[in-house]
């Protein structure tokens, strides 16, 4: 894969990085989803308004020194900054997928592990903007070099500064979302 600078403002982390300071170079990788096209409106079932959830993501290959695979899902767009949805990590290198609707509890059956998203819930929860203009969801994926040494329940701040010079490779697939 070849290899490329990426802004770490624009992995959309909360990190407490002067502006231009730039990630070790890494790799690309694919992100889809059965759920929506890239740049669509997210279907009503993935939102906070319906079923609420999670889609059904898919990855290219992680590149050779992965050893967890993280995942995150967050609006940029929010009234009191970027809010995130869900925060997903460990999971081992071979995963290369996620089924729609995975459970919402803290410790995952593969041994992987979710954080606190920005409602105070373990899992995914999807959109549920306030009315009016329409939002971005960004969802990511990060190939690490670590498993990340945070216990189940972490929130947004842990996992931006544990995710901090360990990121391989990334991918993301934008949806959006208006009431």
């Amino acid at each position: 894969m070849k290899k490329q600078l990426v802004p770490l403002i624009s992995l959309g982390l909360a990190l407490s990085f002067a502006s231009g300071v730039r990630a070790a170079k890494m790799d690309k990788l694919s992100l889809e989803t059965s759920a929506f096209k890239a740049g669509a409106a997210i279907p009503t079932r993935f939102t906070g308004d319906g079923a609420d959830l999670s889609p059904e993501l898919r990855w290219s290959a992680v590149p050779k020194g992965t050893v967890s695979i993280a995942v995150s899902c967050e609006d940029p767009d929010a009234p009191r900054g970027t809010w995130w949805h869900w925060i997903l990590y460990n999971l081992p290198p071979s995963t290369q997928s996620l089924k729609e609707g995975l459970e919402k509890s803290g410790n995952l059956a593969s041994g992987a592990m979710q954080g606190l998203n920005d409602f105070d819930k373990s899992g995914y929860n999807g959109p549920s903007p306030p009315p009016g203009s329409t939002h971005r969801y960004f969802f990511r994926v990060y190939a690490l070099d670590s498993k990340l040494n945070l216990p189940a329940g972490a929130k947004k701040e842990a996992f931006s500064k544990a995710l901090a010079g360990h990121i391989l490779a990334f991918g993301e697939v934008m949806g959006t979302y208006k009431r």
